[in-house]
């Protein structure tokens, strides 16, 4: 099973992935993580760096482009090899992909999730949107040592928000797989939901 979690800085995707796999060493069940990009093509990766950045310095359809070698190579080389024996969980995926397009490009986001979902392999199984409001995103942010990103600040990050929103409206029509949406304010809603996702690997065959 492919579970991909989604959402904005801040929203808890790295705390609950981390709670996820705890549990099912502690379970005994065979759990994987892997990233958002591959990282695998040069020309791909500038123009990743961009994106990330927040800058759309090429041709919309360029950075499309850029952005499916790279899906089509994470799959080929880091999903495939991960989901032997294991299920997968991803920390972003194609929604996140889909919305630094739709920072950098004005228009509807259906057009970045119809060119994404044609990288089968990378259809999660289950899509997990957290949808954990913006402002308690800003406050863990402000407690992080890193450096700010694209979608740190509130003005982006609450646009980000709504299109996490759009695109996981438009994945559902165009695809046919499940995205739930979840609040993760505190601890107790972080603990409820690894052991939820853990109780449903646990329930599914590897494939």
């Amino acid at each position: 099973m492919l579970i991909a979690l989604e959402g904005i800085a801040g929203s808890g995707k790295t705390t609950l992935r981390d709670r996820v796999l705890a549990l099912a060493e502690e379970h005994g069940v065979a759990v994987r993580h892997i990233g958002q990009f591959s990282w695998l093509s040069l020309a791909a990766t500038r123009a990743l760096v961009d994106l990330r950045a927040g800058r759309a310095p090429v041709a919309e359809r360029d950075a499309t482009a850029a952005v499916l070698t790279d899906l089509t190579l994470h799959s080929r080389h880091n999903l495939a090899p991960a989901s032997v024996g294991a299920h997968v969980l991803a920390d972003r995926l194609v929604l996140s992909s889909a919305c630094l397009l739709a920072l950098a490009y004005a228009g509807p986001v259906e057009r970045h999730i119809e060119a994404l979902a044609g990288v089968w392999p990378c259809r999660p199984d289950l899509t997990v949107l957290l949808t954990t409001p913006v402002d308690v995103c800003a406050r863990r942010l402000a407690t992080r040592p890193a450096a700010n990103r694209v979608g740190d600040d509130l003005a982006t990050a609450t646009r980000l928000q709504s299109l996490y929103e759009h695109c996981a409206d438009a994945w559902q029509r165009t695809t046919g797989m499940p995205v739930r949406r979840y609040q993760l304010n505190t601890h107790e809603d972080t603990e409820r939901l690894a052991r939820a996702l853990l109780y449903e690997l646990e329930g599914t065959t590897i494939r």
